[in-house]
């Protein structure tokens, strides 16, 4: 599989444009045998006609073999360009279908985040239903031109027979297509707010989740079910006016194909009563006003998929086309792993400037906990280089000129907050594959007991979001995760709230020996944490008040001992 194209500009026409482009070949090859499949069924009342002119007139056996044979024939050719147009339609509209949800995917899990107002949930329902429902652009084109291949045929063949009856079908064709249109463009304008009103729904089912403890904590669940119940409601209503759309339509659309059939039939039998068409051309005509009623089914459906086509498709371009919130460098820092912090300005920081040499083991003792959390979110670029002054350096390079990639292989800032996946402890541990460091990562974040309790170890399985784990023991694992990925410069914030003091004492120390000579930041109040590190930097008021070791600060500085001592 190629890497996902992310040149743009992206609009909804545009991607549609790309996905009929990219997939010409395969629609030109379904549009040939739909086109034949048409042709065929449309061959089956003709051929019908001609037999009751012909065959039956010189009452020979050998006549009337010929006609089953041709039948036979027109069966086969429908049958089986049936089955491989659809086939090869239905391949690419899979293929180009996985296509956009990766590069939605891919926009959606870059490291520079997009500057749109989407929720995840939004994105994960764009990312799957808009996808594919653009991907179906790829059968409608091909099934729009045979179903008109169809029509124009059963015009000709009528036309042949009498001139009144072919002109019926295309003057009765452009009728209800004019009167359909308008029904289409309501059922797009419909369809882009059902689609954005389940987003938000979906989007607010998975706020919930997340925070399905913390409601519980504080007994907001019943309030939450509330704000979810109206969100799902709207949605509700929206699908219901869409239905009530999609429903006029399809009536609109079967009575006038209804109407048009009987028009064709009424017709052909006055022009054969009044003599001016044979009976075998009243068996073709009756047989083809049957037969006109489903391809004009489907040629008056397709602008309707058009449409909702095209409402996915700009929805797909709410993520494409959004920009990045910052535009990353492409240098490297240079790989001593220091990491200065200077004159940053930001939230409830002020003026902060502190400098951590490659392979010290600092911890910042923030007596707030929104200083901690900015002071995180600057150093996680969370927050973009352009929306806060000062600058932070990683190895000797300004954070703005550097690469993304350089970012992440260099700095890691594993928030106290970390997601668990569904998978296993492994899977979690060490995503990758890689293998690196998972056994000391587990030894070190004391996840040993963990793995120890489950007979499957380390492949022990792992519900969404940890939920069949306590919250030390999901605090570990996101430890273990951080550790295992063995960053030049490792900024840990609040890693061992959720343990006991015992198990804290061990993390502490085995911090200090798993990371000797690699550069570890802990953002912490934990006195066992402040106690293992090399030195202490006290952040107080949006700056940096002090600086020691913890012990000569306890024995030195009143407030830090008052914020610090448990």
């Amino acid at each position: 599989m190629s890497a996902p194209d992310r040149r743009g500009p992206f609009t909804g026409p545009a991607i549609l444009r790309t996905a009929l482009r990219r997939n010409a070949g395969a629609m030109a090859g379904g549009t040939l045998l739909m086109g034949l499949y048409q042709a065929g069924e449309t061959a089956f009342p003709i051929a019908l006609g001609l037999i009751v002119e012909h065959a039956l007139q010189e009452r020979s056996l050998g006549s009337l073999g010929w006609s089953i044979a041709a039948l036979a024939v027109i069966v086969t050719t429908v049958s089986l360009s049936w089955r491989f147009g659809m086939r090869i339609l239905q391949k690419a509209n899979t293929t180009e279908a996985h296509r956009w949800r990766v590069q939605v995917a891919d926009c959606g899990l870059q490291p520079v985040a997009r500057d749109t107002d989407l929720k995840s949930g939004e994105v994960l329902t764009i990312a799957t239903e808009d996808a594919d429902q653009t991907a179906d652009i790829i059968e409608v084109v091909p099934l729009l031109i045979s179903s008109l291949v169809a029509v124009l045929i059963t015009a000709v063949a009528l036309g042949i027979a009498s001139v009144w009856l072919g002109l019926l079908v295309i003057v009765g064709t452009v009728a209800i297509l004019t009167i359909l249109s308008v029904l289409s463009r309501r059922i797009g304008e419909g369809t882009r707010e059902q689609q954005a009103r389940v987003a938000r729904a979906g989007a607010k089912v998975a706020d919930l989740i997340s925070g399905l403890r913390p409601l519980h904590g504080f007994g907001g669940n019943h309030a939450a079910f509330l704000s979810y119940r109206t969100v799902s409601t709207e949605a509700r209503d929206q699908a219901v006016t869409v239905a009530r759309v999609n429903g006029a339509y399809a009536g609109a659309a079967l009575a006038l194909n209804a109407i048009l059939a009987a028009a064709v039939t009424l017709a052909a039998g006055w022009l054969a009563l009044d003599g001016r068409i044979s009976i075998g051309q009243l068996v073709m005509a009756v047989g083809l006003a049957q037969f006109i009623i489903e391809p004009l089914k489907l040629f008056s459906e397709m602008p309707k998929y058009v449409m909702i086509a095209r409402a996915s498709a700009e929805r797909m371009a709410l993520v494409l086309a959004a920009p990045p919130v910052m535009t990353p460098g492409t240098r490297s820092p240079s790989p001593d792993g220091d990491l200065e912090v200077d004159s940053v300005r930001y939230g409830s920081l002020r003026e902060l400037k502190f400098h951590v040499p490659a392979g010290e083991f600092a911890a910042i003792a923030a007596y707030s906990a929104r200083e901690a959390a900015d002071l995180a979110s600057v150093l996680a670029v969370n927050v973009p280089p352009g929306a806060y002054e000062g600058v932070v350096r990683v190895g000797g390079r300004e954070l703005e000129d550097l690469s993304a990639e350089a970012v992440r292989e260099h700095l890691l800032v594993n928030p106290y907050d970390a997601e668990i996946f569904a998978g296993t402890l492994r899977t979690n541990i060490d995503p990758a594959g890689s293998g690196h460091l998972v056994a000391e990562a587990v030894e070190a974040s004391m996840l040993t007991d963990v793995v120890a309790l489950h007979r499957d170890g380390l492949d022990h399985g792992v519900r969404d979001r940890g939920a069949n784990l306590s919250g030390g023991q999901r605090q570990r694992l996101s430890l273990a995760r951080a550790l295992a990925a063995d960053p030049g410069i490792l900024v840990l914030h609040d890693p061992t709230t959720a343990v006991d003091a015992v198990t804290e004492q061990l993390i502490a120390r085995n911090l200090a020996e798993l990371r000797r000579g690699r550069t570890l930041i802990v953002i912490t109040s934990s006195p066992a944490l402040l106690d293992a590190a090399d030195r202490v930097l006290v952040l107080d008021g949006g700056v940096i008040t002090a600086e020691d070791t913890h012990r000569h600060l306890l024995a030195t500085d009143e407030t830090y001992r008052q914020a610090v001592a448990r």
